[in-house]
């Protein structure tokens, strides 16, 4: 049985984050509830029903409605990203819908932190320490992947022209700022020359 998870960086220490005006800003995601869902096409659009969102199908895509997200992250998994405090209702909703179908669903609130970025430098920002093309012609809005910045996994999701979330593990959040950090002020200082 699932426990209702907070979803709160609130047991996590105070962490500066990257600001460099014109350029790029990292600012703490709010709480949400997390889910890796697996499973076939009859879980998937029974799952999606219940979620609110119909679970991609495209590779690396995600899809969104209201304050709802799915993520695809494999030929059968997505992560689902959910406003705090639905947990319980979620996992009891799906659990029923998909009674007798062969399913998977993990919530993993607490493990995870959401980090925004954001600014006309956001691209530059994230090619320091992630070996994707990011150009919004090859990684355009909606498009998600796990990936590596630097030598932490994340799932990177583009959520806009100039705004990535990632999603970080809160193990490695330290690690993930302070490369965000230095990538923002080498930004910064070439933006100035």
């Amino acid at each position: 049985m699932a426990r209702q998870a907070s979803g709160s960086a609130a047991h996590m220490p105070s962490l500066p984050l990257p600001r460099a005006d014109g350029i790029a800003t990292v600012a703490m995601a709010g709480p949400a509830c997390r889910f890796l869902f697996r499973g076939a096409v009859e879980a998937t659009e029974a799952a999606g029903a219940i979620f609110g969102v119909a679970l991609p199908n495209e590779p690396c895509q995600a899809r969104r409605r209201d304050s709802r997200a799915a993520l695809w992250l494999g030929p059968d998994e997505w992560l689902l990203l959910a406003p705090p405090g639905q947990a319980q209702s979620l996992i009891a909703s799906i659990a029923e819908k998909l009674a007798g179908i062969p399913h998977a669903l993990v919530e993993i609130s607490d493990r995870n932190q959401g980090l925004l970025l954001d600014g006309p430098g956001s691209e530059d920002v994230l090619s320091a320490g992630c070996p994707l093309d990011l150009d919004i012609a090859s990684f355009p809005v909606d498009a998600c992947t796990r990936t590596l910045f630097g030598k932490a996994e994340i799932v990177l999701w583009r959520t806009s022209p100039q705004s990535f979330r990632l999603e970080v593990a809160r193990s490695f959040l330290p690690y993930v700022i302070g490369l965000l950090d230095l990538a923002v002020r080498d930004a910064a200082t070439m933006a100035r020359r």
